[in-house]
């Protein structure tokens, strides 16, 4: 049976909509409790499902097995009055490319009804690889958050090394070369070493509805690094601003910095 968990808002307040965190290579549920409390205290629904196998040898049968899981999820995180929209999935990392990937070929995946939005964060780059040594290199790779740090080095489920491993070609030829019509978030590390950034600019502008936001100083794991304040804020400030149709809330009129 499939297992997920739930983060929850306030008690009380208007439910302002699903969202469906999908982790990366190596990660676990656990590996997105600080990221998922966060956006539910903005009264969203906040679900976290585990990571998608990737399958060189059967993309297509894996993608058919992640669409179905994600429906589920969904499904499964209606309330009293159905399932609170909009409905958004956040992907991380080989999760981002799956999400991407799912939407590229969203008729043949998706025939249920795609969902509203997607956040793609620290997509990995087509021909990026990494290629450092033990877990201390993996870590810096990742984060230089401390509590991240401690957060994926005490979790006995986090499979370490992961990021060694290649995300199928396939996979990432559909994410970066598919058209996703619903609006994208892209976020990414300035600092990631397996972001190729001139590829995500491309993408960005070949969406007909896309935004790409780099963090300063954000490794891989952008949605988790040293700036991961900034990063939900960023990822509120979306889920707002699709509730508005995508007319943002707050516009600068005039600014000293």
């Amino acid at each position: 049976m499939t297992e997920y968990t739930d983060h929850h808002g306030p008690e009380g307040l208007l439910v302002r909509g699903t969202v469906v965190v999908v982790p990366g290579r190596g990660e676990t549920r656990a590996t997105y409790g600080r990221f998922g409390r966060r956006l539910a205290a903005d009264a969203y629904r906040v679900r976290v499902v585990d990571a998608p196998r990737p399958d060189a040898a059967d993309p297509e049968g894996a993608l058919t097995r992640f669409a179905a899981l994600v429906a589920d999820a969904v499904a499964g995180a209606a309330g009293a009055e159905g399932v609170a929209e909009p409905v958004v999935l956040v992907g991380a990392d080989s999760g981002a490319a799956a999400v991407a990937a799912l939407l590229a070929r969203e008729e043949r995946f998706l025939p249920a009804g795609r969902p509203h939005a997607v956040v793609l964060a620290g997509l990995p780059g087509p021909d990026t690889a990494f290629t450092g040594g033990g877990w201390d290199d993996e870590l810096d790779a990742r984060t230089s958050c401390p509590a991240h740090r401690g957060t994926l080095t005490g979790d006995e489920q986090v499979r370490r090394g992961s990021l060694g491993e290649p995300v199928p070609g396939a996979l990432l030829d559909a994410a970066y070369g598919g058209d996703i019509a619903v609006p994208v978030l892209l976020l990414a590390g300035d600092a990631d070493p397996l972001a190729d950034h001139p590829a995500l600019a491309r993408l960005a502008k070949a969406l007909p509805k896309a935004r790409l936001s780099v963090v300063r100083g954000a490794h891989h794991d952008v949605l988790n690094d040293l700036q991961h304040r900034s990063v939900a804020a960023e990822v509120v400030t979306f889920l707002e601003t699709l509730r508005n149709e995508l007319r943002p809330l707050v516009a600068v009129e005039s600014s000293a910095w």
